[in-house]
């Protein structure tokens, strides 16, 4: 392990993970926690699992990966998915957990997205859109070879993409979100309101690879409105490439055949047909490697002061 390994951190929904990441992207000691509902839970189980990590390493820099939205100027985030953290001085923990290391802040889906360009399944594209299916549904996009957060740190911000004005309410505050349709918990409602009695996402994507035809029904629906608020993010952004990951990619084909069926019936101009659309190939450590390579280029000057945005490709 490099002897100045970047302390990564992956805050969702449902789990907390961390690990240290050498500047090759080799991560180890590799650590999970059930994410706690309420505080002070929340932040003791993130200063128990960073402290574990980093004991006895000698640690470069922290980058964190948190759902948002974020205030990447107070280094704090308000996660959707995580009530119990609003305007949560997320930096000063990790600060106080980790002292005298400079601290990096990024959105979760961002982060995904860094992580599948430096080493997965964006490696190669100049633009390109990650997503995160699983609780909610979070982004990030990498612009001309450089992640694009944004002024606020908060755009690729899909899930939260308005797709059916009369849709269901979001958790948001809005209704007929991308997220409210696609994520797991949202495809599982609307299941279970057509008679599905299966327990959770991983049982109704079972369910639909057997044939279950109200299982089969909720991914159409789901994936369409995923494939909507792809298409209108690839018309403003001409990507090159959609990789997708979280929880419910793990559904496979399942997910990616009815939503790429929809996305070839949605795209009707060229420059959007072009774009393809890939699993991740790093799985549940797309995150930690976008944290830490998010930190790593933020030690090298390639991030503004502020930390808002980049300021050169990747390369």
């Amino acid at each position: 392990m490099d002897q100045n390994a970047v302390l990564a951190v992956d805050i969702g929904g449902t789990k907390i993970a961390a690990g240290l990441v050498g500047a090759d992207g080799q991560v180890s000691r590799h650590s999970e926690t059930p994410t706690p509902a309420t505080e002070p839970q929340l932040g003791e189980a993130l200063r128990a699992l960073l402290t574990s990590v980093a004991e006895g390493v000698p640690i470069s820099a922290v980058g964190l990966a948190s759902a948002g939205p974020l205030d990447m100027a107070r280094g704090t985030v308000s996660p959707v998915n995580i009530p119990a953290w609003r305007d949560f001085p997320l930096v000063e923990l990790a600060g106080d957990i980790v002292p005298g290391v400079p601290v990096t802040l990024v959105g979760d889906g961002i982060a995904a997205a860094v992580g599948e360009h430096w080493h997965g399944a964006g490696r190669g594209t100049a633009s390109m859109l990650g997503i995160v299916v699983s609780t909610g549904i979070g982004g990030g996009l990498v612009l001309n070879g450089a992640p694009y957060p944004g002024p606020s740190g908060n755009a690729g911000h899909i899930g939260h993409v308005v797709v059916d004005p009369r849709g269901p309410a979001c958790s948001c505050g809005s209704a007929g979100c991308v997220e409210a349709l696609a994520s797991g918990p949202s495809m599982v409602r609307w299941a279970r309101e057509r008679g599905w009695t299966g327990s959770d996402a991983r049982a109704l994507a079972a369910d639909a690879g057997r044939g279950h035809p109200v299982a089969l029904a909720a991914f159409d629906q789901g994936t369409e409105a995923l494939a909507r608020g792809i298409v209108a993010t690839a018309t403003l952004c001409d990507l090159d490439r959609v990789v997708i990951g979280g929880g419910v990619s793990a559904a496979g084909q399942v997910l990616f055949a009815p939503l790429r069926g929809h996305i070839k019936r949605l795209a009707t101009l060229g420059f959007v047909r072009r774009t393809t659309v890939e699993p991740s190939v790093l799985g549940r450590q797309s995150g930690l490697l976008g944290a830490a390579r998010t930190a790593l280029l933020a030690a090298r000057g390639l991030i503004d002061k502020d930390g808002e945005h980049m300021v050169a490709p990747l390369s």
